[in-house]
């Protein structure tokens, strides 16, 4: 599938990906908050949450306060399209050009296989993992997601749980923003040195 214009690029350097890591552990992170966390100069990690929240990976919302001046700005990882509008965007976007290859190219039908819901947050998952720079492989019988090449894969083994808990969490985000029975079951990464293996499971026993 051709790549589009928008896509995740962003997230590929590391200081990017541990300045979201800091938002989805401590949700409602001020901007001082999240420099602390990890260790980047305040103007640093300011531009990179502004990115993750051009990409539709990270809200923001005004604290309010009894204080005079310009109110404090949190930060929040994105699981709800309405936290943010370049997320709702690439969520209706996602499902939109779903609906139309399985029209104009029914084979595999995802949709008759899993159910329009399902095959709804499918699109949203596989199109945020291709956009990530990815090459997806979904397995729908297995409900597996085959991930090669791995960008991080010569980081080294202190920071690689700090990459595979970011990307759990992107998963599970996406698959929460549009209604379904699909859920996260496991990330296995490193399943070789460059790739990883994505298993969802189904929360209905229904198609």
């Amino acid at each position: 599938m051709p790549r589009r214009a928008h896509d995740f690029r962003g997230l590929t350097p590391l200081g990017r990906l541990k300045v979201l890591r800091a938002v989805q552990h401590r949700p409602g992170s001020r901007l001082a908050d999240v420099a602390e966390a990890t260790g980047l100069h305040v103007n640093t990690a300011r531009d990179h949450l502004r990115v993750l929240e051009d990409e539709g990976l990270v809200a923001r919302h005004t604290v309010a306060t009894r204080r005079r001046g310009r109110p404090p700005i949190a930060f929040f990882p994105v699981r709800d399209t309405r936290q943010n509008p370049r997320a709702a965007q690439r969520a209706a976007e996602a499902t939109q050009r779903g609906d139309l290859l399985r029209k104009v190219a029914p084979h595999p039908d995802h949709g008759s296989t899993l159910g329009p819901r399902a095959a709804h947050q499918l699109d949203v998952l596989y199109e945020h993992l291709d956009d990530t720079g990815l090459e997806p492989v979904v397995d729908v019988e297995d409900l597996t997601i085959g991930l090669t090449p791995c960008h991080y894969g010569d980081v080294s083994a202190e920071e690689r749980p700090m990459v595979c808990s970011v990307h759990t969490r992107l998963v599970e985000s996406m698959l929460a923003q549009v209604p379904g029975p699909l859920e996260l079951g496991t990330l296995q990464p490193f399943v070789t040195p460059a790739s990883c293996v994505v298993r969802l499971r189904r929360t209905d026993t229904a198609g």
